[in-house]
């Protein structure tokens, strides 16, 4: 759901030197920077319905399927809030160019993995990487695009492209698995990694620009969020450990920002009321459709005993309507406030959720595909205006600030959702899914009445939405 998730404001401003030097056709530069971004968010979603085939093969049980996916969201998500000072220190396209060899490289290690934790090595360096790309790749359209109207354009390309990568992630993964083999939804990463490299290698190089690193807080932030789910998935006597390292991590970081001149995550963000409920909005929003994507991807395969690849055709009428639900929200959003389209995007999520308690085993497979479609439209309509209040709550400064923490609240939630959910089915699987869903449910409800509160007229709006 990256294209979903990830839409983000960019700014009119006066172009660079930089930037008036540019050729007159950056088009190049925008698919290549589409590529990449639409590479990291497939390798989001292409892997869930893979997921059994990886457990056969290499075995490690819930857990493991678990770590396959959280390994890449929460290196990701973790990463994200430094990355997009990395990209401004580096250049633009210096930063892209790394980001895209690590990750096409870690691509290979994956497909090549003899073993489980080799395969949950190589995702973390490719969530490392995916971290570095995002940024990067708004950046160079960023830079490509100097006006501010064509500029606009472009960005909502380049937002498609991750909407489009979403819809064909599940496709894609059941259609590899079953032609050729699990390995094969990382392979494929190869080619078109290579073919991202050569674009960006022929786009002009960016300037380098300063912008300070807080190391030290993005390192204590990566050891909580990795304590926590390690907590989550793995639970007895070890989980209560990582607990513990979790709450000792978070509370360091917390010390550290108060004190850091140039914090990766300043304090007194949160202290606007706006700001924590769109975040908590967001959060919730991830925690249903990730979570959900994951444990139905098991449902269709392990209880229904359905193929890979019929599996991810059932997912495809929930994410084909996901980019055109976000321009819908959108217009929405400009004619009537942010306020509107959130609030029917989450009831609407919250009232899928609720309908899918009923699916059982013996539920046919197109009842439950259509069940779906609520939940990925509402948290679709959600999404899109819910970035464009985050970008009116805060200061035009701290505009790219307060997306990358959304974006990354946002990450994290969906790698939590999964570890819980996960946890929750290893037992009884319908037990287990049945308290999922009433849970994102009851999320949701409190959300939808936070959001109550919110202002959002036409004219405070989403004109940037």
């Amino acid at each position: 759901m990256r294209g979903m998730t990830t839409q983000q404001t960019v700014r009119s401003s006066q172009p660079t030197a930089q930037e008036r030097r540019l050729p007159a056709r950056p088009a190049p530069t925008l698919f290549a920077a589409l590529l990449g971004f639409a590479l990291i968010t497939l390798d989001a979603s292409v892997v869930n319905v893979a997921l059994p085939a990886i457990g056969s093969a290499l075995g490690g049980g819930m857990s493991g399927l678990q770590w396959v996916v959280d390994a890449y969201t929460l290196a990701f998500a973790a990463l994200m809030l430094s990355t997009g000072a990395f990209s401004d220190r580096a250049g633009a396209s210096r930063a892209y160019a790394y980001g895209i060899t690590v990750f096409t490289l870690a691509s290979a290690a994956c497909g090549l993995a003899p073993n489980l934790p080799a395969l949950i090595g190589a995702r973390v360096v490719q969530g490392v990487a995916a971290a570095v790309v995002l940024p990067a790749s708004l950046s160079l359209v960023r830079q490509a695009y100097p006006d501010p109207a064509r500029r606009t354009k472009a960005v909502a390309l380049w937002a498609a492209g991750g909407s489009v990568a979403v819809a064909l992630g599940p496709v894609a993964g059941g259609a590899l698995t079953t032609a050729w083999d699990w390995r094969g939804i990382f392979f494929v990463n190869l080619p078109l990694g290579a073919l991202a490299l050569v674009l960006v290698l022929r786009t002009p190089r960016s300037e380098r620009r300063p912008a300070p690193l807080d190391v030290p807080g993005q390192l204590t932030a990566v050891v909580a969020l990795t304590a926590l789910a390690f907590a989550v998935i793995e639970g007895g006597t070890t989980g209560v450990a990582a607990f513990a390292v979790a709450v000792a991590a978070g509370a360091l970081f917390l010390r550290i920002e108060r004190r850091q001149p140039h914090p990766v995550v300043p304090p007194g963000l949160f202290r606007d009321r706006t700001v924590q409920v769109v975040v908590a909005a967001g959060a919730a929003c991830s925690v249903a459709f990730y979570g959900g994507v994951f444990v139905f991807s098991l449902f269709f395969q392990q209880v229904q005993g359905r193929s890979a690849l019929y599996t991810g055709l059932l997912f495809l009428p929930m994410s084909g309507l996901i980019a055109v639900t976000n321009v819908v929200s959108g217009k929405l959003a400009g004619r009537h406030g942010p306020r509107l389209p959130m609030l029917i995007g989450q009831a609407l999520a919250g009232a899928g959720l609720l309908g899918l308690l009923s699916v059982g085993a013996g539920t046919p497979t197109a009842v439950v595909a259509v069940l779906l479609v609520p939940l990925a439209l509402g948290c679709a309509l959600t999404v899109p205006p819910l970035t464009a209040v985050m970008m009116e709550a805060v200061p035009a400064e701290r505009a790219g600030l307060a997306a990358g923490v959304l974006n990354a609240a946002r990450q994290v939630a969906g790698g939590l959702g999964i570890a819980v959910f996960g946890t929750l089915v290893n037992g009884d699987f319908a037990a287990g899914l049945r308290t999922s869903l009433a849970g994102s449910a009851v999320l949701l409800a409190l959300t939808f009445l936070l959001s109550r509160r919110l202002r959002g007229g036409p004219a405070e709006g989403s004109a940037r939405s």
